[in-house]
């Protein structure tokens, strides 16, 4: 394997890391700015507030896109073999 070939292949792999994440990621930054008008607007400065929510809410989207995810993923792999 030459180095084109490896560097091309690390970019790909980075993107699809980052394809993958987004979603969890981007229900966390969501749920973080709901909960935070919500401590804005009635004083409550509570940390467990602030944090519990996230978890739950990212735990709940990685479940529903587990099937994406996974799709991805295969996908990936596959194009990753099929290169050997």
């Amino acid at each position: 394997m030459d180095l084109p070939v490896a560097l091309d292949l690390g970019r790909e792999a980075l993107l699809t890391a980052l394809i993958l994440a987004a979603p969890v990621l981007a229900t966390g930054i969501v749920v973080g700015i709901l909960v935070s008008l919500v401590q804005v607007i009635t004083q409550l400065q509570d940390q467990t507030l602030s944090i519990a929510p996230k978890i739950i809410a990212m735990f709940g989207a990685a479940i529903f896109f587990v099937p994406w995810l996974t799709g991805r993923m295969v996908e990936f792999m596959r194009s990753m073999f099929a290169g050997w």
